[in-house]
């Protein structure tokens, strides 16, 4: 079947993949101390009994346990992923409206890591023992170290508070009223500190990788082969060491995905951005399980996504694992 027939059990594996975790979402919320009805009779300020037998009612919370999993399931089938009582909006909408900005910080974040990572552990291998090596492999070890909340927290007092070069929060100026590439620009201008304090850490990773896997490479018979022969050494390296060293570097590339999308709830939260990372903290604490059970299911349908799209991208880089998937 070829590639088609790679990418189908690709998607078969991830469609069960999603199926499981939606499964286990739903336990693990359930087996949260405390009894939700109450939480969302605390929000509404009334604890009767009366009002607490209709919240459970209209939040299923009165059926059996497999009942409710039932009907939970079903929501996903027919994308109804509830109703929030925190925000008084089906969660679909809710989401809808946090998706993007979180996907535009998680891309960037993403891709700034991965191209950057691979330039200079790239440069750092191929001036071992250099200078040029030595500050890169020392920066690649700080971020490394730095936890991401400390480093977002002292970005805003640097560049922020002191400096007063970027703002510290919010996705645009309020009531700036830009449009157009005005506003393309102020949104990048808001941009700037969550996307390096996201990307810090991934780049570190990155880059360390890149520097291991390009110098075990270069020590490869068929490079020095290359070299013998006369081949460029531009050409060496783009054709012959790039192309084999990535591979590891991807593969971890996909594998943190994951974590990046994690991340932002972390950087949403300090700089106040308004994606889903942010709704899950704020969901988290209001006790909103049918708005977390909808931001769990949305970040793990990504999380496969984007493993997909690096097995995808290791079959260009390498067919031979095409065929032998």
């Amino acid at each position: 079947m070829g590639r088609a027939g790679y990418i189908l059990r690709r998607l078969l594996k991830g469609v069960i993949v999603v199926l499981a975790i939606i499964v286990l979402n739903f336990f693990l919320i359930r087996a949260a101390p405390g009894d939700p009805a109450m939480a969302l009779a605390g929000e509404a300020g009334a604890a009767d009994a009366e009002y607490l037998a209709k919240l459970r009612q209209d939040f299923g919370l009165d059926r059996r346990l497999h009942e409710q999993l039932a009907i939970y399931m079903w929501g996903f089938v027919t994308l109804d992923l509830g109703y929030s009582y925190k925000h008084g909006q089906p969660v679909i909408k809710l989401i809808a409206e946090r998706l993007p900005s979180t996907i535009l910080l998680t891309i960037t974040a993403y891709v700034l890591s991965l191209v950057l990572g691979v330039v200079f552990g790239t440069v750092a291998a191929l001036r071992v023992n250099s200078w040029v090596d030595t500050t890169f492999t020392v920066l690649a070890l700080v971020f490394y170290a730095v936890p991401l909340f400390w480093l977002a927290l002292m970005s805003i007092l640097l560049f922020s508070v002191v400096l007063d070069w970027l703002p510290a929060v919010g996705y645009a100026t309020v009531g700036a009223g830009h449009t157009g590439f005005a506003h393309v620009l102020d949104v990048a201008h808001h941009m700037i500190l969550p996307t390096v304090a996201l990307s810090l850490f991934y780049l570190a990773v990155y880059a360390r990788l890149a520097r291991a896997s390009v110098l075990e490479v270069s020590r490869q018979e068929f490079v020095t082969t290359a070299r013998a022969k006369g081949v460029d050494e531009g050409r060496i390296v783009r054709a012959h060491i790039l192309r084999n060293a990535i591979l590891p570097v991807i593969s971890m590339a996909g594998f943190q995905a994951g974590h990046l999308v994690g991340g932002t709830v972390i950087v949403e939260t300090i700089f106040a951005w308004p994606g889903i990372g942010r709704l899950a903290f704020e969901a988290a604490l209001g006790r909103d399980y049918t708005l977390l059970l909808g931001v769990f299911f949305l970040t793990s349908a990504l999380v496969v996504v984007f493993n997909l799209l690096t097995d995808l991208i290791y079959t260009v880089v390498d067919p031979r694992i095409e065929v032998a998937a």
